[in-house]
């Protein structure tokens, strides 16, 4: 069991790693038609990933309320995105168009990148680390499979994100072998949210439908708030809705036949 979850946890961040490796094979920076093509993917994942995963499992566990299933995916789903929206006020950090929000900071604008992509990643962690959770005590709407492949989901949209902290580095002169470790680095957070809400487990497994559904509405935020205006602005948005219906295409795929 340990090294299932151990490798379930890791999935994700090896995404990450991926991700930000793409600097070694690029001569500057990333064109804007694959930047928006790697958003809109991962955008479409996460999607698939929220429901398929995360909410939908959370009504299947809330079945013993009759009529009222939905109320713990309906509340935990938007106090999620109320997360999300309130850490996006009080953090200075860069959305992943690149313009600088929140209070006004000393931060470079390398750091606000940084923060921006790290920030995403808490709720990303917590997803992963709750399906395991509600897997090792037994719930039967969580399976073995179906965390993984969830972990499998957020590995792959984390490529992109890997490589959107990376590359913009790398074309503001940095060194590849530095803006490597700054994108890997901002993926850190994803396995110590995991095993954090892993050792809550106890606490964790009482409001599972609660949690799961806060992980979708926090990961639903991100992409409404973050990746669709990213991958619809300016040219280029056509071939990003693509990626997008093939995300999310391959996220449902994975999760229903693997599930």
């Amino acid at each position: 069991m340990i090294k299932q979850v151990v490798l379930g946890i890791l999935i994700p961040f090896l995404g990450t790693t991926l991700g930000a490796a793409v600097v070694f094979f690029l001569k500057r920076e990333m064109s804007d038609r694959l930047r928006k093509a790697l958003t809109g993917f991962a955008a479409g994942v996460m999607v698939a990933a929220s429901f398929w995963s995360l909410l939908q499992p959370a009504i299947e566990d809330s079945q013993k309320l009759g009529k009222l299933a939905f109320m713990p995916a309906a509340v935990g789903f938007l106090i999620g995105m109320l997360f999300i929206l309130f850490l996006d006020m009080v953090t200075p950090h860069m959305h992943m168009d690149h313009s600088v929000e929140g209070p006004k900071s000393k931060l470079k604008q390398t750091t606000k990148l940084i923060l921006a992509v790290t920030l995403h990643n808490i709720p990303e962690g917590m997803a992963v680390g709750v399906v395991y959770a509600g897997w090792i005590n037994g719930q039967g709407s969580v399976s073995l499979a179906g965390a993984m492949v969830l972990a499998l989901g957020i590995a792959i949209q984390n490529f992109p994100e890997g490589a959107v902290v990376s590359t913009p580095l790398l074309a503001e002169g940095m060194p590849k072998w530095k803006t490597f470790i700054y994108g890997t680095l901002s993926g850190i957070v994803e396995p110590i949210a995991s095993i954090i809400t892993i050792l809550a487990s106890s606490a964790v497994v009482p409001i599972l439908p609660y949690l799961l559904a806060f992980a979708a509405g926090a990961m639903m935020y991100v992409v409404v708030e973050e990746l669709i205006p990213e991958m619809s602005q300016g040219k280029h948005s056509n071939t990003a809705t693509i990626v997008f219906a093939i995300g999310f295409v391959l996220m449902m795929i994975l999760d229903v036949a693997l599930g």
